[in-house]
């Protein structure tokens, strides 16, 4: 019999990839959404609200896995809605015995953190954000203690083949348009952790179905691309899109912390500036114990493929890329 996963998030860039990577994988998928659904073939949608612990709890039934992957959009109300949602999946998943799946990231992680980062390195944010999501995770480790199973796969920066909320399709670049600049949040010579979606998706599943391996708290860090200087992602998007003329500015910091009060988003972003002024390498040797390898699209393609579905490159790139087996490669990233 098909296993079920109910996704929560399906509408969205992480949960959008990951619903595709369940049925890619043989998966049954259900997913919860408020509005309309999302064009997801082999998706069930499922009318519902993740913010109401009943609809959650009868979306989950007879569900072996739960994917948390919703987010409030833009940073907005984290405080008063991050908490509860975790709260309600707890709820299900404790009812109908799944395995919650959390997409992780790195605001964990504080300045100043020993590099690489591994799955024990102690995690103290810096950011307001940071802490709310160490509070999910520490929500979650404690539901363990009451039978809940979580994994958790830490990554960096997100980007890939349908425009989302991401530092690289709303901060290097302006969708719609070939690609003239880039706009750089990070120091030359700083490195950088991005993880390609489609890859980080089959990874994260790849591992749940890893039960027997896994422990009732299982914590684990995709490497992704590790742009060791800053300067591999900048030279990826110029091969593919900009060329010769393209030129590389500075994000001025400083202009987006004056115009917060106006655009509260920008206090936002300007709050994670710690997370592009230190290197912050996630150590994915757990990961291949488990696996023995991770996905992984090599760069220039991915970037390609990311370009495309931002209209930023030819839509038959996207097309080429987005075929069964025209992108991703199992290996060693290490």
């Amino acid at each position: 019999m098909q296993a079920t996963a109910l996704v929560l998030g399906a509408t969205g860039g992480v949960g959008g990839e990951l619903a595709r990577a369940l049925v890619a994988r043989g998966w049954r998928v259900r997913a919860l959404v408020r509005n309309r659904p999302g064009a997801i073939d082999g998706v069930e949608w499922v009318k519902g609200d993740a913010m109401v612990c009943a609809d959650v709890m009868a979306a989950a039934e007879g569900a072996a896995l739960i994917v948390h992957a919703v987010n409030p959009p833009l940073y907005r109300h984290w405080e008063t809605l991050v908490l509860p949602m975790i709260g309600n999946t707890i709820a299900a998943a404790r009812t109908s015995g799944a395995r919650i799946v959390l997409p992780g990231t790195i605001y964990n992680y504080g300045e100043g953190c020993a590099q690489p980062l591994q799955e024990s390195t102690p995690q103290q944010p810096s950011s307001r954000k940071g802490a709310i999501r160490l509070a999910m995770e520490e929500r979650l480790r404690a539901a363990c203690d009451t039978g809940v199973r979580v994994l958790v796969v830490r990554a960096g920066d997100f980007f890939g083949p349908r425009l989302g909320n991401s530092w690289f399709s709303q901060g290097l670049i302006k969708p719609g348009k070939p690609v003239r600049s880039v706009l750089y949040p990070g120091r030359a010579g700083v490195g950088h952790a991005w993880a390609y979606l489609p890859d980080l998706a089959d990874t994260m599943v790849r591992l749940a179905g890893q039960e027997a391996q896994l422990a009732p708290f299982e914590s684990v860090h995709f490497r992704g691309h590790w742009d060791a200087d800053g300067a591999q992602m900048i030279g990826a998007i110029r091969r593919v899109a900009g060329g010769a003329a393209m030129t590389v500015r500075q994000l001025p910091w400083w202009a987006l912390r004056l115009a917060a009060p106006l655009v509260p988003v920008f206090g936002e972003m300007a709050e994670m500036r710690y997370l592009w002024r230190e290197p912050f390498e996630l150590d994915n040797s757990k990961l291949l114990g488990l696996l023995g390898s991770e996905t992984h699209t090599p760069l220039e393609r991915a970037v390609r493929a990311a370009l495309a579905g931002m209209g930023c490159a030819d839509r038959d790139a996207k097309k080429i890329m987005l075929e069964p087996g025209g992108c991703a490669e199992i290996m060693d990233v290490s």
